[in-house]
């Protein structure tokens, strides 16, 4: 796996593909500095070499070309700062007046070109525009494990334009190291914490657990799909009806292969879906109509804790209830607290998936885990075993 600690890049221009789809307020100010901080690492080691830096990222999904709010033009100032350099700008990200920007820049020189979702092109993977993207460097780095799953133009293509002069940054570098990690070296007990609202967008991590794993432990709004299928009252709690065949085979494989599957005993019910709503603790299998589970309950918490703490492997992915509502954000704030103290005490703790990071982040507990990805939908797809274009394109 090549890096850029495989050379100096003294005299060279570096374009760098980064994951700045970051969170913005109605102000344009960064609401969650999670993406760029982890890039900035790799943007100092090639300025520290003497090298120069050319950045592009995508921002929101724009429809129709340029949107100001989508502008990474937002970005400078906060970039800036964390660089201590004067970064520079192009209002596009090809063409002449951005390539003459990149060409001129100077060795510990950082250029930020448009938002490449200003050009559906990008998102094509189309050929032509990744050339001209990739006029900007010498070298290309991709260090944007966020968008690894997707082969568009920057993330994939422009790198056959680097056949001997292409590599991995520091973030894509160690998401792949602690992904490898937790899947193929990990120490027992393995625990996988699995929430979000969804089975079916967790499938496949479950499938690819199965051989890997000692307990999975399952809340959040999937959780209910589960107790569904196992014949419990669910009230009006979420409910994906045509994945019940599919949780009772999950369950009866997990019985089979000697995996604990963790399911709530217990649940924070509420009678509207509100931070005030009216609101009870009750079995998780025997909630009434006209109620729904937003949270998982006191029994619950104790018995994953305990089964967290017993851990030597952690991977955390989802929220335990609507955490962002704060008297349903009890179960995620229990799993998290328990997922800090286990790696305090020696075992190792990956965090991956936007809402998971974000309440780690929200419980100022990111330095006290071992790991916190940057990807969503990328994390998903690298720990079901898939193969991802943006990897792929710097292993050739």
């Amino acid at each position: 796996m090549k890096t850029i600690d495989d050379i100096s890049f003294a005299g060279k221009r570096a374009l760098i593909r980064v994951d700045f789809n970051v969170p913005l307020n109605d102000k344009f100010e960064i609401t969650d500095e999670t993406r760029i901080n982890a890039a900035i690492p790799s943007i100092k080691k090639i300025l520290n070499d003497g090298g120069s830096v050319v950045l592009m990222s995508h921002l929101g999904r724009p429809k129709t070309g340029p949107e100001h709010k989508y502008s990474l033009v937002h970005l400078v100032p906060t970039l800036s700062e964390k660089l201590g350099v004067a970064v520079k700008f192009a209002d596009d990200c090809i063409g002449e007046g951005a390539e003459k920007l990149s060409g001129e820049l100077k060795g510990g020189e950082v250029l930020l070109i448009e938002n490449l979702r200003f050009y559906k092109e990008e998102t094509k993977g189309d050929k032509d525009f990744s050339e001209k993207l990739s006029h900007h460097g010498d070298v290309y780095v991709n260090d944007a494990f966020g968008t690894a799953h997707r082969a568009h133009a920057s993330t994939t293509i422009v790198a056959d334009f680097f056949p001997e002069h292409k590599m991995f940054g520091y973030v894509m570098a160690n998401e792949i190291a602690s992904v490898n990690k937790v899947l193929h070296d990990s120490q027992k007990p393995f625990t996988a914490i699995l929430g979000g609202a969804k089975v079916s967008d967790k499938i496949g991590i479950i499938e690819n657990l199965m051989d890997r794993a000692d307990n999975i432990i399952i809340g959040g709004g999937m959780m209910f799909t589960f107790i569904k299928a196992q014949g419990g009252e669910i009230g009006n709690s979420l409910v994906e009806l045509e994945q019940l065949d599919v949780a009772t085979s999950l369950m009866k494989k997990a019985i089979d292969k000697g995996i604990n599957i963790y399911l709530p005993v217990d649940a924070i019910v509420a009678d509207n879906f509100a931070n005030d709503a009216n609101r009870k603790e009750t079995p998780a299998n025997q909630i009434e109509p006209g109620w729904m589970g937003l949270d998982i309950g006191e029994k619950s918490r104790e018995t994953f804790k305990e089964v967290i703490l017993n851990s030597k492997t952690i991977l955390w992915n989802g929220p335990m209830g609507v955490f962002e509502m704060e008297n349903f954000a009890h179960g995620t704030k229990a799993i998290a607290l328990a997922v800090a103290e286990a790696t305090k005490n020696g075992a190792y703790s990956l965090i991956g998936g936007g809402d998971s990071v974000a309440a780690i982040n929200k419980y100022e507990l990111a330095d006290e885990v071992s790991y916190v990805s940057t990807g969503g939908g990328a994390l998903l797809e690298y720990m079901e075993g898939q193969e991802l274009p943006g990897i792929k394109a710097i292993m050739e």
